[in-house]
């Protein structure tokens, strides 16, 4: 069903973030990758859409947009204009990223104009996530006292969780039903540990686009 080109963007991922663990835990950031892909294949992703799950993280966190010029000639422009519409930062530099609550506004707000093929591998992608903050809460907090909501670069429990709220809203829609659903009801399952007020402050926050901001 799929072809050579499909090893090789797993051989490429698995070298390109070889030495990448998951936020806060040993787990090597491979498996965030397979995961997608995984979902992805579940859901009846083309080749292309699978290549761009496992691809998905390269520009954001391995080099920017010379990595996108080289995805586009390795693998094709449409799995490169998934994984950039993928990518909420393309700078090569992690300290020139925009600030968080910008990137995920605009994020949120490209939705809209996003190609199906985009909305469907980043509704994998934030299922996955979303799957393993969910889980690794219930686990509690780790021997040092840390818990899953540690890990987030200072972010509070309730922004995280309306990042999630908000890109459930965005993709409602434009993925197949069953994922959606499944993604819904993962995102429910994260409201119930927030703090009401809060998550629906936040929430407000992530719906408006950065150049409305006030």
């Amino acid at each position: 069903m799929y072809s050579e080109r499909l090893a090789a963007a797993f051989e490429w991922a698995s070298r390109l973030h070889a030495a990448q663990t998951r936020k806060g835990v040993e787990t090597p950031y491979l498996s965030h990758l397979l995961g997608v892909a995984s979902l992805i294949l579940e859901y009846g992703g083309t080749e292309d859409e699978v290549i761009a799950g496992l691809l998905h993280d390269a520009v954001e966190d391995c080099g920017g947009l010379p990595m996108l010029a080289d995805i586009r000639a390795k693998f094709g422009s449409v799995v490169a204009d998934i994984v950039s519409a993928c990518s909420d930062s393309v700078t090569s530099d992690p300290e020139a990223k925009s600030d968080w609550e910008v990137r995920k506004r605009a994020y949120v707000a490209a939705v809209a104009a996003k190609s199906n093929a985009a909305c469907f591998v980043t509704a994998c992608d934030k299922l996955h996530n979303a799957t393993a903050i969910f889980e690794d809460d219930l686990l509690g907090s780790a021997p040092d006292g840390t818990t899953v909501w540690h890990r987030f670069g200072g972010k509070s429990k309730e922004q995280t969780i309306a990042y999630y709220s908000a890109m459930a809203e965005a993709l409602r829609g434009r993925v197949p039903a069953a994922l959606w659903q499944r993604f819904a009801r993962t995102v429910a399952a994260l409201e119930a540990l927030a703090k009401p007020a809060e998550h629906q402050r936040w929430l407000g926050v992530l719906r408006t686009p950065p150049h409305l901001a006030a």
